[in-house]
């Protein structure tokens, strides 16, 4: 550690001797059987929380048991002395997963945030969330520096998207043989698209462009028949770069660091934050429509609930091939037990549904894909197509 400054791999080494020493303390008590240790963005793919989770103890067997209060208090409180001597205390999640936390309120934690939210940004890097997730623009816009750290093709990516939220229909080249090319551009005119080749250079501010590759973009669009060129770097140019492009009659731009924040803060601001307002009233009342008349794949449901069973019943609004937004349904009471406590109910679909189209109950979802199945996470629940039945609810603890 540097004059108080944690550095990433300070920070990775200091995750393993947490983990190491939770795990030496298990074995010690011979709790450490079906455990194990994953990161918060692997197991949650959310945003980190405030404060971070350093890492996520995978609990089984009698460690698990532990957790459960099955032995007394004697060896958890034992645990809970071995984090605080380290600076980190705990949380039982869900009785499989126990949330690791720094102290709150130090340098440590505050660095840990930082590190966690970085690893979040960058997992953000898709091709078509652009108009949700506006924390990756924002990320960029607030520390410009972070542009170097990134990988050459998440650099590609992260301008590909920042272009399609400015209104251009882009292509995002191979990343490798791409014949100089790295994005296409269009954008529509009276008399016919006009098109735009981009060449993007991730280099460190003191490595600055020079005129071979100024150049050769320029040839490129010449073989292209290109109306207009683009070089993006995160550096700067040299001057006789910058007097080429002087000289030449197609348009050709010169973009540095200080264009992509300005990008990236213009792209924040426009990724509407209110995500009720990303779909129209009358698209919503059509789907409603469409949805109550049949069993359809965009009613979810997910479980929630820890030793009791609730449903989260949702609709599918909007979605693309990485991102979803979700509009929170109603439960409607099939049966019960004359209680209300136990019993089954299928998602509310009538006049009033549309009623719940507003900022509070309309929320992202990360979508993914696995064996044909289509499922959404929103860093809580995990929705899955609806079957059609009454699902069982259960409020008894």
């Amino acid at each position: 550690m540097a004059g108080g400054r944690w550095r990433d791999e300070e920070l990775e080494g200091e995750i393993q001797r947490v983990r190491g020493a939770i795990q030496a303390w298990a074995e010690q008590h011979d709790l450490w059987f079906d455990c194990g240790f994953t990161d918060y963005l692997k197991h949650v793919d959310s945003e980190p929380g405030d404060p971070p989770v350093v890492t996520l103890l995978i609990v089984g067997g009698d460690l698990h048991n532990m957790f459960e209060g099955y032995y007394g208090g004697e060896l958890e409180n034992g645990f809970s002395r071995l984090l605080e001597d380290m600076g980190y205390w705990y949380e039982n999640r869900d009785g499989a997963t126990v949330a690791i936390y720094p102290e709150e309120g130090g340098a440590l934690s505050a660095r840990f945030q930082s590190y966690f939210h970085w690893q979040w940004v960058c997992s953000l890097i898709e091709e078509d969330t652009s108009d949700v997730y506006e924390e990756l623009y924002a990320h960029f816009a607030n520390r410009p520096e972070d542009l170097h750290r990134l990988h050459w093709r998440d650099f590609e990516v992260l301008l590909f998207r920042i272009f399609q939220n400015q209104g251009f229909k882009a292509e995002l080249g191979p990343g490798s043989g791409d014949d100089g090319v790295d994005l296409r551009l269009w954008q529509r005119d009276p008399i016919g698209d006009v098109l735009t080749v981009v060449q993007a250079k991730r280099y460190a501010q003191g490595n600055k462009v020079n005129l071979t590759e100024v150049a050769a973009l320029q040839g490129v669009a010449d073989a292209e028949r290109a109306d207009r060129a683009l070089f993006v770097t995160t550096s700067s140019y040299l001057p006789v770069a910058r007097r080429f492009t002087a000289r030449i009659e197609r348009p050709l731009f010169l973009a540095e660091r200080n264009d992509i924040v300005a990008w990236c803060a213009q792209a924040a601001n426009g990724v509407v934050l209110d995500k009720s307002t990303l779909v129209s009233k009358g698209a919503v009342e059509k789907l409603i429509y469409e949805v109550a008349q049949k069993r359809d794949p965009r009613i979810v449901r997910a479980r929630s609930g820890y030793n009791t069973t609730m449903n989260e019943f949702a609709l599918v609004v909007k979605e693309t091939k990485h991102a979803a937004l979700l509009m929170g349904l109603s439960g409607a009471t099939v049966s019960h037990d004359g209680f209300g406590q136990r019993g089954t109910e299928v998602p509310l679909l009538d006049g009033s549904t549309i009623g719940r189209l507003t900022g509070e109950l309309v929320w992202r979802a990360r979508r993914n894909v696995r064996d044909r199945e289509v499922t959404y996470w929103d860093g809580r629940h995990l929705f899955y197509p609806w079957n059609g039945e009454p699902m069982l609810f259960d409020y008894v603890d």
